[in-house]
């Protein structure tokens, strides 16, 4: 068990009954995942109806509502189903992934207009660092972006596209074609046809659409046909 200094509450609220224990924060969050055991995540082995005022669970409640009085049992439901306090400590190591998950999102997907290419990590960091980017821990990375990037056009020159291309795969080539197209996008929709060879549609990011054209050609020696069909402009 972790010490009292370090812990935050996990809490549960069920059938009008209110049930709280001290955790280690990340380890409750590991435990819940299924990563550690519950030991390494508990702070105590005591069930409380406010921890704030020192008022333990009744053995009765525990027995009615959880059917059991084993205390790491109900600790265990707590941790699993209830709400973990998180630390400050804690929300910014996640706030910081986050931020490097959009960074990557957005070199991935933008482009400087002027040039064609995409822009370097650490402008894309110091623009956002600029503009006061705000990151929320508790949303996706990809729910972010398109407004993270509306800011970043106020000091910086970007265009955040998508675009959608039909590519046409001689038969020969279709095994090798997968692993490129996964790498530099997504793959919307495949067709086979009679002679073998392979129509993919393949959402592609601007700034990698001209890799993926240089490795799907020496792939093919230059012998996959392509199609714009449309582009998204985020």
């Amino acid at each position: 068990m972790v010490n009292v200094e370090d812990s935050v509450i996990a809490r549960l609220k069920k059938e009008g009954n209110t049930f709280e224990i001290l955790v280690d924060c990340e380890k409750a969050l590991e435990f819940k995942q299924g990563k550690i055991d519950l030991d390494e995540a508990l702070v105590s082995d005591s069930i409380f109806k406010d921890i704030k005022k020192g008022e333990h669970a009744s053995e009765h409640d525990l027995k009615n509502i959880f059917g059991t009085e084993d205390a790491k049992e109900v600790s265990a439901v707590i941790i699993k189903t209830g709400e973990i306090q998180l630390t400050v400590e804690y929300k910014q190591k996640i706030r910081e992934s986050k931020k490097r998950e959009i960074i990557d999102l957005i070199v991935r997907n933008a482009m400087d207009p002027k040039t064609g290419i995409p822009h370097p990590p650490l402008r894309i960091e110091n623009a956002m660092n600029e503009v006061g980017a705000k990151i929320d821990e508790f949303k996706n990375a990809e729910s972010q972006v398109k407004d993270i990037v509306k800011l970043l056009t106020e000091v910086l020159p970007i265009s955040y596209e998508l675009k959608k291309i039909l590519f046409t795969v001689p038969a020969e080539f279709t095994g090798g074609s997968y692993p490129i197209f996964k790498r530099y996008g997504r793959i919307l929709k495949e067709d086979w046809k009679n002679d073998g060879s392979l129509a993919v549609a393949v959402e592609v990011p601007a700034g990698l659409q001209n890799k993926l054209f240089d490795d799907i050609n020496h792939l093919t020696q230059g012998r996959v046909e392509s199609e714009l069909m449309e582009k998204k402009n985020e």
